[in-house]
């Protein structure tokens, strides 16, 4: 929805001023100067503000906000399948059972039926790192707790690092048009010998500096730094089923029992039904 989201901002702001009676060409022929003065001061700032790898995760997340949807139903369902299956080997056949699967996920026949899980980088090595570190230590349930809190803590403080510098450059934008006007305003300054009609394409052109800022922060830059906080939190939910099946684990509860506590963690629009996830169940079971 994001580019969609982009072309309604344009036609609606641009369209109403055409309705209105104004004139693209003015907004046209100033706007690439305006532009790279505004945008190139922005990326500057954020050059200058931010370490390589949050400059780099800024772009990453910037385009997934622009593109991905986050964890749907369909996800969610596949990955209480994915933690049933699992841990159904772990009742069955016990730590060495399940030791094969969670070494090398990318060449196990369970994890590999499950490719939506495994484009999750996150979500792998949170799940099988913490499954390496249960079996091969003496942990309690509350351990686990904090040991998978700790690692969502931390991933979304980074994921959030550079969220909030898109979220300055957003911030930044409207000043940065007011910059591009006032060095327009320095150009017209120039030019007050040579008539009105001139002076006021000048004017014209600085005020679409301040109108390019204003329209970056909070039509474009802005609503993506929005949507990336939100893709970060629904991130931080599909860790959060998992957490709550690997601690039921830990306390020895049996898989289903285990899958029903991840499912009952998932928001109400996303969580597959009961029925939907006894049938999952049955037919994995079947398989087996």
């Amino acid at each position: 929805m994001g580019f969609i989201g982009i072309l309604v901002v344009f036609a609606m702001v641009f369209g109403g001023f055409i309705l209105a009676g104004g004139h693209m060409s003015i907004i046209l022929k100033a706007a690439p100067l305006e532009l790279m003065i505004i945008g190139g001061a922005a990326l500057g700032a954020y050059l200058i503000a931010n370490p390589m790898k949050i400059i780099k995760s800024g772009f990453k997340l910037g385009i997934k906000a622009l593109t991905a949807k986050g964890p749907q139903k369909k996800d969610y369902l596949e990955l209480l399948q994915l933690l049933f299956q699992l841990f159904q080997v772990f009742r069955k056949e016990g730590p060495q059972g399940v030791e094969k699967h969670i070494e090398s996920p990318e060449k196990s026949e369970i994890f590999k039926a499950y490719p939506g899980f495994m484009h999750n980088h996150h979500a792998v090595h949170y799940m099988c790192d913490t499954m390496k570190i249960t079996l091969s230590a003496e942990l309690s349930p509350y351990d686990v707790d904090d040991l998978l809190d700790g690692d969502i803590k931390a991933i979304h403080a980074e994921e959030h690092l550079a969220q909030h510098a898109v979220q300055a450059v957003a911030d930044g934008f409207p000043g940065l048009g007011i910059v591009a006007a006032v060095l327009g305003i320095v150009k017209t300054m120039g030019h007050l010998t040579e008539g009105t009609e001139v002076i006021g394409a000048l004017v014209a052109a600085a005020l679409v500096g301040t109108m390019l800022g204003v329209f970056g922060a909070y039509g474009l830059i802005g609503p993506v730094a929005t949507k990336m906080g939100a893709d970060i939190e629904a991130e931080g939910r599909y860790l959060s089923a998992i957490k709550a099946a690997m601690i039921s684990l830990q306390r020895g509860a049996p898989p289903l029992v285990c899958v029903e506590f991840a499912r009952r963690t998932i928001m109400p629009e996303e969580r597959p039904t009961f029925e939907e996830m006894d049938k999952a169940t049955k037919e994995i079971k079947k398989a087996a």
